[in-house]
């Protein structure tokens, strides 16, 4: 349009004069430039409106027919897009709502978004209501805060409602996105029924059974002492009988550890643990063990104590170091280690024994599993001791860190939290 009133202000220019040119031309750029406020005031009115989508665009001419009209097409793509996100999220509230977990979505400051029915039931809380408030408001349990706080989601949490005594959840946040998070929850109070019906069970045969076997085990010894029985068969008999009769009594012990140590009702009774004299303690067991068959050395790097329960870890510690012995051949190595990183203790117990497959590793905590089951009876093992150890330091926040290659050995360390570590000089 410019070019055209430039072009018929130059022809008016040659047949009249340069006045009437100027004269024609400042007109035509004035008549353009209202055009084009015209069409943009319009466009701005449109933008003013709250929801622009709901209006219909300004009709246009020329150029601005064009902008109007790629416009149009922007905004139904737009609103398409629109309509195919809102009914994606409503199919996904509707499956999460459908489902028998509950889910709960928490923003960057652990305020909740959005949370489906279940979730509603489990923690007593109004989605609509309780929008934006602190999850740490609404469930209060100092388990749960500082679940929240570790970082540490790997495992779930299991608590008690104290709104409703009989439920019992378990509970782990899946970190998304931006910071945000999700809490799944779910209602595991049958199965804590059973569970406790089983160690109820477990444990009260246990407790049956260790009375008469101690009354046989008893007569076994009197036998072979008063040699009562003068035929190698008999007397062979008489020794397998004892020996097994000592591993049933060994495996009820243990089973009965294990039962104490899966009670919630048993809490640990915290004290300040002297773990150099533990170590000390063990490294003259190992020794008796071994009986000159192995080289143990034991090595102090810290003073640190621990707080915790002495007899607990006492026997977790002696478990890792009498299998260590167990499973390294005459003239290995098993190194005892204590020593302090970052503020947290550790306990390392390697050796240069017969080693484990990796696919055995993530199982070894198992009750009962055996990676070979003639050697594990063959060194007297019940199948329950590393169960055991993961249950003590379960109850102590420490984890267990196995590395092994068959024929080369392996290595246990258990690293506690710095907030159980006691510097010695701080006593």
């Amino acid at each position: 349009m410019v070019v055209l009133a430039t072009v018929i202000a130059g022809s008016l220019w040659l047949v009249f004069d340069i006045v009437i040119a100027l004269l024609f031309y400042s007109t035509a750029l004035l008549l353009l430039v209202i055009y084009h406020l015209y069409y943009l005031m319009s466009l701005d009115r449109w933008l003013q409106i709250p929801d622009p989508t709901s209006a219909a665009l300004p009709d246009g001419s020329g150029a601005w027919g064009n902008v109007f009209a790629r416009l149009a097409r922007l905004m139904r793509n737009q609103s398409q897009s629109q309509q195919q996100l809102s009914l994606a999220l409503e199919r996904l509230r509707r499956a999460t709502s459908a489902m028998p977990e509950g889910v709960t979505i928490l923003d960057e400051s652990d305020r909740i978004e959005w949370c489906n029915p279940v979730a509603e039931n489990h923690f007593g809380i109004d989605s609509k209501k309780d929008a934006a408030q602190q999850i740490t408001f609404l469930v209060r349990q100092p388990q749960f805060a500082e679940y929240l706080l570790t970082h540490d989601y790997s495992e779930p949490l299991v608590v008690k409602q104290k709104r409703r005594q009989e439920l019992i959840l378990s509970l782990q946040f899946v970190p998304y996105g931006d910071k945000q998070k999700l809490l799944i929850s779910r209602d595991i109070t049958s199965l804590e029924g059973v569970e406790t019906m089983r160690r109820d069970f477990v444990a009260n045969v246990s407790h049956e059974l260790r009375t008469p076997l101690t009354v046989i085990s008893g007569f076994f010894e009197t036998a072979s002492e008063e040699s009562w029985i003068s035929s190698e068969m008999g007397k062979r008999a008489l020794t397998l009988m004892t020996d097994q009769a000592g591993r049933m009594q060994r495996l009820i012990e243990d089973l009965l550890t294990l039962s104490r140590l899966e009670n919630t009702q048993n809490q640990i009774r915290e004290e300040s643990i002297n773990v150099t004299e533990i170590l000390y303690e063990l490294y003259h067991e190992a020794e008796s063990l071994s009986v000159g068959r192995h080289h143990i050395n034991l090595t102090l790097d810290t003073d640190v104590k621990l707080w915790g329960s002495a007899d607990e870890l006492r026997s977790a510690f002696s478990n890792l170091v009498s299998n260590a012995i167990r499973y390294t051949s005459d003239g290995g190595k098993v190194d005892l280690r204590w020593s302090c990183q970052n503020g947290k203790g550790v306990f390392v117990v390697q050796d240069t024994g017969i080693g484990i497959d990796q696919e055995h590793i993530p199982r070894l905590a198992e009750r009962f599993y055996r990676v070979d089951l003639s050697r594990s009876r063959g060194t007297g093992g019940t199948g329950l001791g590393l169960a055991i150890v993961k249950h003590i330091l379960s109850r102590h926040q420490a984890h267990l860190e196995i590395i092994s290659e068959p024929g080369k050995g392996s290595s246990f360390s258990v690293w506690f939290p710095e907030k159980r570590s006691i510097a010695q000089e701080n006593e």
